[in-house]
């Protein structure tokens, strides 16, 4: 189901209430001219899996942090913001994943120097 990023919140708050009490996922895929933030929630009385998608452009790349609902999202919004470069809104992170990473770019992003990492992309 793919949903606008201000409905996110919501959204989530609704399918955890209706039993999806389990947070298997939360990754992005690159499209270059898009990007797409993928959650998937598990509802484990039913045994079924949801997939919610929320497409933003890679120069306006937020989102909305979902760890008022699941506490494990900690960690998948602090990989999308040191690995896709896509801040998270209403969120303080602990530390960073890479500590010592000095180098420039996001290395899911396509456009990633994997040869000259360390350049301006």
């Amino acid at each position: 189901m793919n949903i606008k990023r201000e409905l996110l919140l919501g959204t989530v708050k609704k399918m955890h209430e209706e039993g999806y009490d389990y947070l298997v996922k939360i990754t992005a895929v690159d499209y270059v001219k898009t990007l797409e933030v993928v959650y998937i929630l598990r509802n484990l009385n039913l045994n079924k899996d949801e997939l919610l998608e929320v497409t933003i452009t890679p120069e306006d790349a937020w989102i909305n942090s979902i760890i008022e609902i699941y506490k494990a999202a900690e960690w998948y919004e602090r990989e999308l913001q040191e690995m896709f470069g896509i801040k998270i809104k209403d969120k303080k992170l602990k530390k960073l994943l890479l500590e010592k990473w000095d180098g420039k770019g996001y290395p899911l992003r396509k456009n990633f120097l994997w040869n000259k990492p360390y350049e301006k992309v």
